[in-house]
């Protein structure tokens, strides 16, 4: 009998939606397997990890591990591991979002320089001056951390690497903008993401849309003005957890008894954050249209300060006591002041932490034992329920799982690369 045209088209649809629905499967199962590594790790190990497992959602802890492997060729490909990945799950990314700022401040060196050949003299190390021209805006005209005592792109980069600095991130902050800090996080991919005001100024609304007008200079002479800026947009996200706890502590230092919102706060994802991580470290492993646009000048002044320890900088200098050598290594070191450190071990990171959440996203590395992967993990601890009250659990839960997830992860590593050889 002979097939009609109905028929036949009824058999490519039923295939289709059978190859579909296959295909649906297996990456379900991946994935499920995928979500298994870090879990069967962390219960190998009751007595480090059984507080965080038995409620993971109290904590919200994420975490994501990715393998770095290279071929016979030496092209490098990512096999990644999740526990209770999710990147709707919305957790207060605290300074974490400062690295994307470092990158988007020197690529905006390198892309004014290359659009407008008047001003070729400008650099990361030009001199920076900050101006104000709305309401709580403040200027900058000097820095004395610095060891020719002015601010500067380069300066304000190296500080926000050691130490974290609020003041430096808000700088780099102005200079971008708001609206093309956001259009850089949608053009690498970095969907799951916002970043809105500065911080810790209690910065919101109308004055995070309103940035401020900078010049700089080389020397005595003008090389660049940039006028004050507004964004007047506003960048929603599908987000789930937005409002938390029992009470906070308002402005006024008075406890409000009702949930603490941080709907309007800056979303910093944990894959987002990996996948801005693999893209700074290895950018020969993305096409290169794809890569940050940024000079072999940039990328050493980000791996240099992004793995000096605060102790082992001149400018700018650290009291010891205030920043002891691991302090910005959470994963690994958590916060141990007497930490012993591993020689063979380099990690490349950005922390964060405020409201009770600590965050890390690292880039392990060990020549000596050719161990590398990339590690970001986020954990909350506020057993009261109350935010801006300074009360949080840090020593007693995050840093501790910050520190053994690291170890826990960096062993696995060790094994595999063993049973590689």
């Amino acid at each position: 009998m002979k097939k009609t045209a109905f028929s036949i088209m009824s058999s490519i649809t039923r295939f289709i939606i059978f190859s579909f629905l296959l295909l649906i499967s297996l990456n379900t199962m991946a994935q499920k397997t995928d979500t298994l590594l870090i879990e069967q790790l962390m219960r190998q190990h009751p007595d480090l990890f059984n507080g965080v497992l038995n409620h993971p959602q109290k904590n919200q802890v994420q975490v994501l591990y990715t393998q770095v492997n290279r071929n016979t060729k030496k092209q490098i490909s990512f096999k990644s591991f999740s526990y209770n990945l999710d990147n709707h799950r919305y957790f207060y990314p605290a300074s974490t979002v400062k690295l994307a700022a470092v990158i988007f401040a020197l690529e905006k060196i390198n892309e004014i320089g290359a659009n407008d050949l008047k001003v070729k003299k400008l650099t990361a190390a030009s001199t920076m001056i900050t101006d104000s021209a709305y309401a709580k805006q403040t200027k900058v005209t000097t820095d004395t951390s610095a060891r020719n005592g002015l601010p500067s792109i380069a300066h304000y980069v190296k500080k926000i690497l050691l130490t974290s600095d609020n003041d430096a991130f808000n700088r780099l902050f102005e200079f971008i903008g708001r609206a093309e800090i956001n259009q850089k996080l949608k053009k690498y991919g970095l969907n799951d993401s916002r970043i809105l005001n500065r911080l810790a100024i209690g910065d919101a609304g109308e004055t995070s849309k309103h940035t401020n007008p900078i010049r700089f200079y080389d020397g005595s002479k003008l090389v660049y003005s940039q006028p004050a800026q507004y964004d007047p947009k506003e960048y929603p996200l599908v987000l789930t957890n937005t409002v938390m706890g029992v009470g906070y502590i308002d402005s006024a230092e008075k406890l409000v008894n009702k949930p603490f919102s941080l709907i309007n706060k800056n979303a910093f994802s944990i894959s987002d954050q990996q996948s801005l991580m693999k893209r700074l470290i290895y950018p020969q492993a993305f096409p290169e249209n794809e890569r940050f646009n940024l000079t072999p000048e940039d990328y050493q002044l980000i791996y240099t300060y992004m793995s000096k320890l605060p102790t082992d900088s001149d400018y700018p200098a650290y009291n010891p006591k205030e920043f002891w050598p691991t302090y910005a290594k959470m994963l690994y070191y958590g916060r141990e002041k007497d930490a012993t450190i591993n020689p063979n071990l380099k990690i490349y990171n950005k922390y964060g932490d405020s409201y009770g959440f600590i965050i890390d996203n690292a880039y392990f590395k060990d020549s000596k034992n050719k161990v590398e992967f990339f590690l970001t993990a986020v954990v909350q601890s506020n057993e009261d329920g109350i935010y801006n009250d300074n009360k949080y659990d840090y020593d007693q839960v995050c840093f501790p799982f910050m520190k053994n997830i690291g170890r826990v992860i960096f062993d696995y590593e060790l094994q595999r690369k063993a049973k590689k050889k």
